[in-house]
């Protein structure tokens, strides 16, 4: 006769949660292995106040404030009914650059970032933010998982 102890369903919800965790990580992976770790973790949300939003091919406005290391490029994107704003387009970045991307969504959602693998949480309303070194030229897509939509496209030089 074979008695399952309660504690025994730890490792499969483990195991489970580990799958989910890694299906969900590998959406568009970037056939390049080199590209597959993030140069730094993604941050928490930015308060609104604390971004500025260029357009996609204007040119960088850094922002600093007390808690947050000044960055050197800060893309800022809003989502609402599906639609994003600014349209979606292409944004250059320096290789080397410090870039923050904030992004706001009327529906929960999650940011990735391709090729550096970051990702955040979208709570509906709730601004999110990726902090990462530009240290990879190439084309980056940057989109939401759930609706899946294109936001840019990051052009790294």
């Amino acid at each position: 006769m074979f008695v399952r102890a309660p504690g025994s369903r730890v490792p499969a919800v483990l195991a489970t949660g580990l799958v989910t965790a890694l299906l969900a990580t590998a959406c568009g992976q970037d056939s390049d292995p080199s590209v597959a770790t993030p140069s730094t973790p993604p941050t928490a949300a930015a308060p609104p106040s604390a971004t500025t939003a260029p357009t996609p091919s204007g040119s960088a406005t850094p922002s600093a404030s007390a808690s947050t290391p000044a960055v050197d490029r800060q893309i800022t994107v809003t989502i609402a009914k599906r639609r994003v704003d600014p349209p979606t387009a292409r944004v250059t970045v320096g290789k080397g650059e410090l870039v923050r991307i904030t992004v706001t969504s009327d529906v929960s959602d999650e940011l990735h970032v391709h090729g550096y693998d970051l990702g955040a949480r979208l709570p509906a309303g709730t601004p999110g933010s990726v902090e990462f070194r530009a240290d990879k030229t190439g084309l980056f897509e940057v989109e939401t998982h759930e609706s899946e939509l294109v936001l840019f496209q990051l052009v790294v030089r």
